[in-house]
């Protein structure tokens, strides 16, 4: 299906109110990049785009004119089933994403099943220097590495990461606060070495702290472990 064709498809789809509320939750795109098409909408058409297979023209032209393009793109990558094609979308798609929505909604479910094969990946995406290839490296960490694959070399890894970006440093908070409620223990320590910078280790401890799969008494030892200004 080519892209105009994907266009209308969209507009169809439009909800003014919805394009204005979104603006405001994404500060980086200018208001005329929404059309304003609501997330179920859009997966629902990335479903059955998906089925129909002629999507290689959409997927082609990049960059997107608008958000809700760079959103639909997402959703279809994630629906990708061959692993290797799945990682060839992706590492196309990656330089064009603009915004932490975007970033945090590309989540191929194939990767779940080629873990090994996609710490590679992420490794590279870590090393990019682009700011939001950056927050999907750190994601997909944060995704598939913190239950039965985890090493403590991961949090050790997103730990040694600097950057002046705040959604790198956001989702770095992020991850560590995922990390404490899942392997407290061994993440504990890099908390109290303070190994983040501040204002990304006191957002993590927040965060954690706002966790509800956090226990009282890890909350109460992290909140000792606050910087003060």
């Amino acid at each position: 299906m080519i892209r105009d064709e994907i266009i209308a498809r969209l507009t169809a789809l439009k909800d003014e109110s919805y394009g204005d509320f979104q603006s405001k939750l994404i500060p980086t795109i200018d208001r005329s990049a929404f059309i304003g098409v609501r997330t179920p909408d859009l997966r629902a058409l990335a479903k059955e785009l998906s089925r129909c297979g002629d999507i290689g023209g959409f997927l082609d032209t990049l960059p997107h004119r608008f958000f809700d393009e760079n959103q639909l793109h997402a959703f279809l990558i994630s629906l990708i089933k061959d692993y290797d094609l799945c990682i060839e979308r992706t590492n196309t798609f990656l330089p064009y994403i603009d915004n932490w929505a975007t970033c945090d909604q590309l989540s191929p479910k194939v990767f779940k099943k080629h873990r090994q094969q996609l710490l590679s990946e992420i490794d590279g995406w870590l090393r990019s220097g682009r700011t939001y290839t950056v927050r999907f490296g750190i994601g997909m960490l944060m995704q598939h590495f913190l239950d039965d694959d985890y090493s403590p070399e991961y949090p050790m890894t997103v730990s040694r990461l600097r950057s002046d970006e705040y959604y790198v440093n956001m989702m770095i908070a992020w991850y560590f606060a995922t990390a404490l409620a899942k392997q407290y223990d061994t993440v504990l320590p890099l908390m109290e070495r303070r190994v983040l910078d501040p204002w990304t280790h006191n957002k993590a401890i927040q965060k954690a702290v706002e966790s509800r799969r956090v226990a009282p008494e890890q909350k109460e030892a992290l909140k000792a472990l606050k910087l003060r200004a």
